[in-house]
């Protein structure tokens, strides 16, 4: 009977161990699949934005099938989204900033010229959001038949056309000069 209880307790404690979440980071639960419209996605990886060694969110790709190549995620027009967990209260403005600083990292003057009407919608919408607060979400949603949609705390804020455009956000973590190497490591499941 003793035997047969510790097979149970043994049993039912992997079980519940298999069915966790994916990934835990800086607090934060990652759900292993989501739903984006149509498409299933799931977790392809996470990593953790810290600046001057405070951390400013956790961001999580989400995929149709798990990627670990930058160029393959980049070049990839399915449904896909990056969630961000808010650890620090940051302004619409120096959020803004950030990505545009990133974007500009990572194309050249004709590429960005070319893309100045979407960064401008890009600083309408965080100029809307005005300040995300630790605990926040945003969600950066591609959906190719509107764009990238941008979501905070699952209101959606405004969507900017395009898949170059997109391509320009996914540059922000896995482009040639990501805002952080080991967030694009992990976003690549590394």
């Amino acid at each position: 009977m003793k035997r047969n209880m510790m097979r149970l307790i043994l049993v039912g404690g992997l079980l519940l161990g298999w069915n966790a979440s994916a990934l835990n980071l800086a607090g934060i639960h990652l759900v292993d699949k989501m739903q984006l419209g149509e498409a299933s996605l799931q977790l392809n990886g996470a990593g953790v934005r810290t600046k001057w060694f405070f951390k400013v969110y956790v961001a999580a790709l989400y995929l149709p099938q798990k990627l670990n190549s930058a160029e393959a995620v980049i070049d990839d027009e399915r449904e896909h989204r990056i969630a961000m967990y808010m650890l620090r209260e940051l302004s619409g403005e120096k959020l803004f900033d950030a990505f545009s600083e990133a974007i500009k990292a990572n194309h050249p003057q004709d590429v960005l010229s070319a893309m100045d009407v979407q960064m401008k919608e890009m600083a309408q919408i965080f100029e809307s959001v005005n300040k995300v607060k630790e605990g926040d979400i945003i969600n950066i949603d591609y959906l190719p038949a509107s764009g990238t949609r941008i979501t905070v705390n699952g209101t959606e804020r405004g969507s900017i056309s395009g898949a170059a455009f997109n391509r320009a956000i996914l540059k922000i973590w896995l482009g040639k000069n990501p805002v952080q190497e080991d967030m694009k490591k992990g976003m690549l499941g590394g």
